[in-house]
């Protein structure tokens, strides 16, 4: 196929990045240590750690994760907590110990975590207290052997760091009871490592850098093997993009969205980390009130979020008086961005917000609009360096521009497959290094190309997908559930929300008894909003519900 939207690259964008600049995340990071030791890294709570400071920090936690805990390359570590200094301490140690990343939504509801361990392997994790008590239901089920827990403030200075522990703790009681043999706290295993030499780990683009569990088909959610080559290349990428808005070394980001989605952790963490930036982690966006008080303390150039986070933004008094002289770019994905909503963050701010597309599958960024486009289009903009995007029909051939068929994705950001599940991996991939996205979309005449619809069922809760499969499979979990069926159903704040069927096995199942054994098993952002039970629910002929009836009538 023509690569059409070449000539098409606002000028000076290379089409091509060299992917073989960092033979791993590792020597990618250590560059940024040493180049910049002096500049501000990350930001939390009032708190900065300089890049010489996440350089030693990670280093004796790295040495910690080798030596006492034992752990060899490959072995892989988990890690459970919000937007906090540790989280960059946590990963950064990891990689540089040649380990595995396994990132885990600090939300997870006990059968949810002891799933993603029990599948993943994990011999340790990184857990906030707050999330103990979940852990501590399931950890002996698991190959967990090391246990290292945190606290909200450990990274804070005296006598700050006492003062937040105790409030968490002791005011407002947000951390339940919880027992866990031989676990480790977090500032121990610093202070530990310390006085450990790190051995120095050989990485190439080959070797795995991050199990980044997404939903199944079936139910299960499987974790996409990202491979060095994969994430290094998808920094590079989004570098060559960049350099059409002016970004430079030494920006100030806004990071709100959180660090174990891979959004953030590619688009805002790592690519900023190579670059010298400033990354201000925001641990709790949903305090709309305090999440601007912050903003008015820093002059920000970069800031990410989904669809819901700049509405709710734009709705949130004082706001519209932060001072945006300095905004360069505003970056909205993993949900679609509303035309009105990027209409007014333009009037608020000066600012477009730019449309980016991807996958955890594809690390996650394959393509995005210009920050240089006059006004927000709808499109999911062109290809990034190195990437090739066509619209296919299920046999997989390519189909003429301007007709809709599945968006694939071929580039070398796209994962290696997913873990243990070679089945699956190959429902995705089709030869020659296509991978098919689930997403239905066209292309116009300059290659750009625009969501029409999902193939898939999936649910997309505010940038997070939602599996059906899941959500029925918990449901008739419940003794008085025969069958079940989940949808979404548009929602202005989250894009969608979820909707269950049932058919009651119990005549007397309330759906209070429902929603209860629901929001027992599934994260919140996965709890249906409203049930409607029915007497039966439409199927093929062969028996398959139909959910795309059931998606009509809740649209209706």
């Amino acid at each position: 196929m023509e690569k059409i939207w070449l000539k098409h690259y606002p000028k000076g964008v290379p089409p091509e990045v060299d992917i073989h600049q960092y033979a791993s995340l590792k020597h990618m990071l250590e560059a940024s240590f040493a180049t910049y030791k002096d500049l501000p890294a990350v930001s939390n709570m009032g708190k900065t750690l300089s890049y010489g400071e996440l350089d030693q920090l990670s280093r004796y936690f790295a040495a910690y994760l080798q030596k006492i805990a034992g752990l060899e390359k490959g072995d892989r570590v988990a890690i459970m907590m919000p937007n906090l200094l540790q989280y960059p301490v946590a990963v950064f140690a990891a990689l540089r110990a040649g380990l595995v990343v396994v990132n885990v939504n600090p939300m997870y509801t006990p059968r949810e975590l002891e799933h993603q361990l029990k599948d993943s392997g994990a011999k340790a994790i990184v857990i906030l207290e707050n999330f103990a008590h979940t852990l501590a239901k399931v950890v002996d089920k698991t190959d967990v052997e090391t246990v290292i827990v945190t606290q909200i403030g450990d990274m804070l200075p005296v006598p700050k760091r006492q003062i937040v522990n105790f409030v968490v703790r002791n005011v407002k009681k947000m951390i339940p009871d919880w027992k866990i043999r031989n676990s480790v706290p977090f500032k121990q295993a610093i202070n530990d490592g310390k006085w450990q030499n790190l051995e120095d780990v050989e990485l190439t683009h080959q070797d795995l850098a991050f199990l980044q569990y997404t939903g199944g088909t079936t139910g299960v959610s499987k974790g996409a093997m990202l491979s060095h080559k994969n994430m290094v290349s998808n920094v590079l990428q989004m570098s060559g993009w960049m350099a059409q808005a002016n970004i430079q070394d030494g920006e100030v980001v806004i990071t709100a969205l959180p660090l174990y989605h891979i959004f953030a952790l590619t688009v805002n963490l790592i690519q900023f980390v190579r670059m010298g930036g400033q990354n201000i982690l925001i641990t709790d966006p949903r305090d709309f009130k305090a999440f601007v008080a912050e903003l008015k303390k820093h002059k920000f150039s970069i800031i990410t979020g989904v669809n819901t986070l700049f509405n709710a933004l734009l709705n949130t008094p004082g706001f519209a008086d932060i001072d945006f002289s300095q905004l360069k770019w505003s970056g909205g994905g993993g949900m679609a961005v509303q035309g009105p909503v990027a209409d007014r963050w333009k009037e608020v701010t000066g600012c477009v917000l730019t449309q980016g597309y991807g996958l955890t599958e594809t690390s996650p960024v394959a393509s995005s609009t210009s920050p240089l486009e006059p006004k927000f289009t709808g499109s999911i903009g062109l290809p990034l360096p190195n990437t090739e995007i066509a619209i296919m029909d299920d046999d997989g051939k390519e189909l003429p521009l301007g007709e809709v068929g599945e968006i694939c994705i071929r580039g070398p950001q796209v994962m290696e497959g997913y873990w243990q599940r070679a089945d699956e991996t190959a429902k995705v991939m089709l030869d020659g290094g296509w991978f098919r996205s689930g997403d239905m979309g066209r292309m116009n005449e300059k290659g750009e190309s625009f969501i029409e619809d999902r193939k898939k069922d999936m649910i997309l809760v505010s940038g997070f997908n939602v599996y059906p499969n899941e959500i029925e499979e918990v449901a008739v979990a419940h003794p008085g559930v025969l069958e079940a069926a989940a949808v979404g159903r548009p929602n202005e704040k989250s894009g969608e929300v979820v909707v269950l069927y049932a058919v009651r096995k119990d005549p007397n199942l309330t759906e209070k008894d429902l929603l209860a054994h629901l929001k027992e098993n599934l994260t919140a952002y996965k709890v249906p909003r409203e049930i409607i039970f029915r007497n039966d629910l439409p199927k093929t002929n062969v028996g398959k519900i139909l959910r795309r009836e059931l998606r009509d009538e809740v649209k209706a």
